[in-house]
């Protein structure tokens, strides 16, 4: 199959005018010039999608599913432990098949919006075996053993056997606050073995930074009334307690190289202390950040440095969090969001967070987030009028994808 279109957004240099993609099963065989590619694959068919730029399908780096029922339901709260509090109580209401059926709503709305490759979390692995996902989905297993740590190992092992049914999965301890030390690290011990990837939730609140810093903040009390051992607390930042639990640490005046066994995507890191900087930067080439705009504004975090974790070598990318804190699953809202708090910023770096940088961040950038020969088959188009630049024409798109193919198979969007 020959795809051709007005503009083809290799992501591998500058945008090809009147290009087109050969196709062979699920892989691309080739990308050029229309009139080249059609020279050399004579006798394939021909889809033309007119004047539209044919584009690399979207990653989305962070996403539950799980809540896409949850859609405006919890107001934006006075804090995040409230809203941690109101999450639990809509939970409490919701069955297995409630959850599946959020989880494919979900599904169905991501491709909607052009996303062909998703890492989700689910509270749920059990699950994950029931779903047929329509897209490329990394299953992250969110594991929390804040009312029983000495269940650990439990936890993490119940949760790997019930993942490997998924073609693509990892692990994710909740955050310092709610995953001990022991699951932190038991996640690590097998994420080396089977070749996992691991995410996590960190830095998220400023409750977050006052507990683990000052030991004190509604967070502190909520955790602390449960049971939790605050031993940990009034020490530290949430990232230097992070690096410590992983045996990374070290201190502002007493600076190291930090050792890193696997690679990890950090989910937000909103709230940061200037020592933060230098701890994640020396540990940069296996650290992937992942900030959720919308999610971001919703919450009323502390604005995100960007400059600074990106002068720190880090690979950062967006995602849409759930829709217990956002309004949809589009991930070209959250660029627009992105280039609004960032308006410096050139749309093409932007559009790299939904494409190359959370394809690097998933341990697939030969495959993932670009186009080109022998990358899976994952693309989508969208109209562009050429009166501007074409990545600024896609970063401002606000509609559904008309087209999309995933993995060789042209899909409906819906």
């Amino acid at each position: 199959m020959i795809i051709r279109a007005g503009t083809v957004v290799t992501m591998d240099g500058l945008p090809i005018d009147n290009g087109a993609v050969a196709v062979s099963g699920s892989r691309i065989t080739n990308v050029g010039k229309f009139s080249e590619i059609s020279a050399t694959n004579s006798g394939e068919q021909i889809v033309d999608l007119g004047e539209q730029a044919l584009l690399p399908g979207l990653i989305n780096a962070h996403c539950h599913l799980d809540y896409t029922c949850l859609r405006g339901k919890i107001p934006p709260p006075k804090s995040f432990t409230e809203w941690i509090q109101a999450i639990n109580a809509e939970k409490a209401n919701l069955s297995p098949e409630n959850y599946i059926g959020s989880i494919n709503d979900g599904f169905a709305e991501a491709t909607r919006f052009g996303t062909t490759t998703i890492a989700n979390l689910t509270a749920f692995p059990e699950l994950v075996s029931r779903i047929q996902a329509p897209i490329r989905a990394w299953w992250f297993a969110e594991l929390i053993d804040v009312r029983d740590p000495s269940r650990a190992n439990e936890i993490v092992d119940a949760a790997v056997e019930t993942l490997k049914s998924a073609e693509h999965w990892g692990l994710a301890p909740h955050a310092p606050f709610t995953a001990s030390a022991n699951l932190y690290r038991r996640c690590e011990e097998v994420a080396r073995l089977e070749n996992a990837l691991l995410t996590t939730h960190l830095a998220e609140s400023s409750e977050e930074m006052s507990m683990f810093r000052d030991a004190s903040g509604t967070l502190y009390d909520f955790l602390k009334e449960i049971g939790r051992d605050m031993s940990d607390c009034g020490v530290q930042t949430p990232v230097a307690r992070f690096l410590e639990i992983l045996g990374r640490g070290g201190s502002p005046n007493r600076p190291r190289a930090i050792e890193v066994n696997r690679p990890y995507l950090l989910v937000h890191l909103n709230e940061l202390g200037e020592s933060d900087f230098d701890l994640l930067g020396r540990a940069a080439r296996k650290f992937s950040i992942v900030h959720c705009p919308r999610s971001h504004a919703y919450f009323g975090h502390s604005p995100f440095q960007f400059h600074k974790l990106r002068k720190a070598g880090l690979n950062i990318c967006l995602g849409t969090d759930s829709l217990a804190s956002n309004d949809d699953l589009s991930l070209f809202a959250e660029m627009r969001a992105f280039q609004k708090e960032f308006p410096k910023l050139p749309p093409d770096e932007i559009f790299r967070m939904v494409t190359l940088n959370p394809a690097l961040a998933l341990a697939k950038p030969h495959v993932l987030g670009r186009i080109g020969k022998n990358c899976w088959a994952d693309l989508i188009a969208v109209p562009i009028t050429g009166s501007t630049s074409a990545f600024e024409e896609i970063v401002a798109f606000d509609r559904v994808v008309s087209w999309l193919m995933i993995n060789g198979q042209v899909q409906n969007p819906g």
